[in-house]
């Protein structure tokens, strides 16, 4: 049953490896044979990069352009493509009382000091102190901490776009992508906002976010196979892309008000953090399925990671919990995304249902067939080194859809 309060989402921004906008990348993931993979930039590891992109389509200013990281591009563009599609982008009424949630990561170092700073280390000089003052001292930009700031994604969306309502950023990997459509969910549930815009971005293709992981022996070292197979893999399992999903989530009242297409209807979200023993984990996926009734739906969209352990533990509830449902594992197809992870698993469980067609086999050694098309899909991310979440996105229904 409808309600006025229903979060209905009305504008999909997606940048991946897949391609560039909703349909682009729902076309490619249904014709999907094998992912877009670049092996020699950063061996052994493989990324899913980004297709060549014209940043001007939606940053005009190419002062605004250069001044952004690529993880703040990615973002800045992917949310005016989520604007645009929902038919706000350029309405200055609509965008000056638009809220702003954001998932974002501390952004990108220079590699350029850091190497200076190594290689006069590894040189035989021992006075580290001395060495990183006087390299970061006549080296580093001016500019660098100001563009590390992780709220400076939200900043160049709300300069570029004129998104000028209230704006919060959250950090923390997978777990800041949850948190980001939890709240933006619930203030739109309970009359804070009437309209709001939510997503994250990551660059994968800049070499301190490959070491990120790497410290944490994450990354995969073998030839790229599907997630759901990589518990033998050398190294870690996570094969890492480049991206960005955004949202534009609105009341289902202002949404029919305005006359807006709606894709579908986000209906309760849950998340949780703790030890993350299996068993300890297992304790917590089985209290969120049941809070938001996940075993209800037709269709699972995970975001699994890859990660050894903490995919064990997903395909292990997955299979015990859920054991009639299908899955789709979509990092099979464009990497894993980190702070856009589960904003992109919701993106690509409403653009299922709005087309009135399952995700297809990604993997058939553990993804079942189906042909009907689902009504209902849970969306399930374990994150790879912590953090869970799930939500529930319903096939929208009555006048506006």
């Amino acid at each position: 049953m409808s309600s006025p309060d229903d979060v209905v989402i009305t504008g999909i921004g997606l940048l991946t490896s897949l391609g560039e906008g909703a349909d682009a990348n729902w076309e490619a993931l249904c014709a999907f044979d094998a992912p877009t993979i670049d092996s020699e930039r950063f061996a052994p590891y493989a990324v899913h990069p980004v297709p060549e992109v014209d940043w001007s389509r939606q940053i005009a200013k190419r002062g605004d352009q250069r001044q952004m990281e690529a993880w703040q591009r990615i973002g800045t563009y992917t949310a005016g493509l989520a604007l645009e599609d929902a038919g706000i982008k350029g309405n200055e009424a609509l965008c000056a009382t638009m809220d702003l949630v954001v998932a974002a990561g501390g952004g990108e170092r220079d590699v350029d000091v850091d190497t200076i700073i190594l290689g006069r280390i590894a040189a035989g000089e021992t006075d580290t102190g001395t060495i990183i003052n006087e390299v970061l001292t006549s080296e580093l930009r001016p500019t660098l901490f100001l563009a590390q700031l992780s709220n400076l994604l939200a900043g160049n969306i709300s300069i570029v776009h004129k998104v000028t309502g209230s704006s919060r950023t959250f950090m923390g990997e997978e777990g800041s992508g949850i948190s980001a459509i939890q709240s933006a969910a619930a203030r739109i549930r309970s009359g804070q906002s009437t309209h709001l815009l939510v997503g994250g971005a990551y660059n994968t293709e800049h070499p301190d976010m490959l070491l990120s992981y790497e410290l944490g022996r994450y990354l995969m070292r073998d030839p790229w196979r599907p997630v759901w197979q990589r518990a033998r893999s050398e190294g870690g399992g996570v094969v890492t892309g480049s991206g960005g999903a955004f949202l534009t989530l609105e009341s289902r009242a202002h949404a029919q008000a305005r006359g807006a297409r709606i894709y579908a209807a986000i209906g309760n979200v849950a998340a949780d953090l703790g030890p993350t023993d299996s068993a300890e984990t297992r304790k917590r996926l089985d209290r969120l399925a049941g809070e938001i009734a996940i075993a209800d739906t037709d269709m699972i969209v995970s975001a699994a990671s890859g990660s050894h352990a903490r995919t064990a533990d997903e395909k292990a509830f997955l299979s015990e919990s859920l054991p009639d449902t299908p899955v789709r594992g979509v990092s099979t197809a464009t990497g894993h995304l980190c702070e856009a992870q589960f904003p992109l698993a919701v993106a690509l469980a409403a653009l299922s249902l709005s087309k009135g067609e399952a995700i297809p086999v990604l993997d058939d050694s553990f993804e079942a067939k189906t042909s009907d098309a689902p009504k209902s899909i849970g969306v399930v991310t374990v994150g790879f080194d912590a953090a869970e979440g799930m939500a529930i996105v319903t096939k929208a229904d009555g006048a506006g859809a």
